[in-house]
């Protein structure tokens, strides 16, 4: 699919998301437990619920996220550039945190958000400025094994900075769960974009998010 809180301080161990000290790929049982996958919702008015679809262990939904921005340079000749890229996925970071709780982290092994300062390879002989790619993993952290869904965000530097924020912004939605599309241009997470780069989230956007975080969440393993 194409498909910030302030920098966390104090202690590391006081960080909501701990170091992953193991992690392994995680493989759906067979055969599947009864009612053990989700089913895509009904549609409803106010939200795009419909057109999401979760995972073969359930909605990727977490109470806590904690994101990794690619470091960038604030100096030398690729300075500004850089920089701006990290003011307008910033910028989108921000958008969603009144929704969500968002941490961000400096040491990727802490976060289940990884996002990368390049253009997407081709796909399907489609180029595209941003891509969300999804993996679910067993991790293990503070001792404990727990599944998670492991996103790596790709954000094209290549684009005026409104558009580098409204693709961050789009492809940030997928990696908080929102694995669909809006068919309505105003929405952050339109299947097409409108003439303007959506800067901010709409009430749909928000009411589809409020609803994705009322499921069960990944089921998590048994060790």
């Amino acid at each position: 699919m194409e498909l910030p809180a302030a920098p966390a301080t104090g202690p590391a161990a006081a960080l909501p998301c701990g170091i992953s000290t193991d992690i392994r790929p995680w493989a759906a049982p067979e055969p599947q437990p009864p009612g053990a996958a989700a089913s895509p919702a009904a549609a409803a008015p106010g939200d795009y619920r419909h057109r999401l679809k979760p995972t073969p262990a359930g909605w990727p939904t977490r109470r806590h996220w904690c994101v990794w921005l690619e470091p960038v340079q604030r100096t030398g000749p690729t300075g500004i550039w850089e920089q701006r890229w990290h003011h307008a996925v910033s910028a989108a970071v921000t958008s969603w945190q009144p929704l969500l709780p968002i941490t961000l982290v400096e040491d990727p092994a802490r976060a289940q958000v990884l996002v990368q300062r390049r253009r997407p390879p081709i796909l399907n002989r489609r180029a595209s400025h941003g891509r969300a790619l999804l993996q679910l993993l067993e991790v293990q952290r503070n001792g404990r094994w727990q599944l998670e869904p492991r996103v790596e965000v790709l954000i094209s530097p290549g684009q005026a900075q409104p558009a580098i924020q409204a693709t961050a912004l789009h492809e940030l939605g997928h990696a908080f769960g929102l694995w669909g599309h809006s068919d309505q241009p105003e929405d952050a997470l339109a299947i097409r974009p409108g003439a303007q780069p959506v800067l901010s989230l709409s009430e749909r956007d928000q009411a589809t998010l409020r609803w994705l975080q009322a499921q069960p969440s990944l089921q998590q393993p048994s060790d």
